[in-house]
């Protein structure tokens, strides 16, 4: 069973984040529920605005950032069918209800001098599309009803991709898992992984996630950085 219930945060890097707060809040009408020191991370800031109670679109920025050239194709799509390096986002689609709804947010982002391209149906969601600061590449979707696998997995697709059919059986209804409780052994920098990679000099990847759990549980300073009374 699927215990990944949906999106709690997508981290954007900016280097400018005011601009982005003012963006999201502004054209999107999302607001801001956290702008704090990233905890364990020095000289950056982490921003937050609500998509729900438990979901949002977060920024990171750290000055240093601004000196990382932009180069269309490689750190940046530009728009929602243009290619970008492999790994990095290419766009960011985010669910309005249905389509009064996706009309009201192209309303008011054309209103506030915002373009927009569409709705367009493509039968498993209604999406258009729009650019953020800093050339990020944005959509707004919603869905009439669930993906239907059956009918939206391209056999032809499939086979290009290298997939087998036993492969595309197990894909499509992924094994169970029985847990351990969280009692399973950290793997070694040996494990087939992937890893995590691009620490600062002089900091040992074996030696970070060779942190027992109780004590990264404990590494940082959790509390709010300001005292609310109620």
């Amino acid at each position: 069973m699927n215990k990944v219930e949906g999106l709690h945060h997508l981290a954007i890097s900016t280097a400018d984040m005011k601009s982005q707060i003012e963006f999201f809040t502004d054209k999107l009408g999302m607001e801001l529920v956290a702008l704090y020191w990233m905890h364990g991370v020095e000289n950056t800031w982490h921003g937050f605005l609500r998509l729900n109670d438990e979901s949002s679109i977060a920024f990171v920025c750290h000055p240093d950032i601004k000196d990382i050239p932009v180069q269309f194709g490689q750190t940046h799509a530009g728009n929602p069918a243009r290619n970008v390096a492999r790994g990095v986002m290419q766009h960011l689609a985010l669910k309005v209800k249905n389509h009064e709804e996706l009309l009201a947010m192209r309303d008011r982002l054309r209103s506030k001098g915002v373009p927009v391209l569409g709705p367009m149906d493509h039968g498993m969601c209604v999406s258009m599309y729009f650019a953020g600061p800093e050339n990020l590449a944005l959509e707004l979707s919603y869905s009439k009803e669930p993906i239907d696998q059956e009918a939206w997995i391209d056999p032809e697709v499939v086979a290009l991709a290298g997939i087998t059919v036993e492969e595309l059986a197990r894909y499509k209804r992924p094994a169970g898992f029985e847990d351990s409780g969280g009692h399973v052994k950290q793997p070694s920098v040996n494990a087939a992984g992937p890893h995590m990679t691009n620490y600062p000099a002089g900091v040992s990847y074996a030696r970070v996630i060779g942190v027992p759990d109780e004590a990264l549980w404990n590494s940082v300073d959790n509390r709010p950085p300001v005292a609310v009374s109620r």
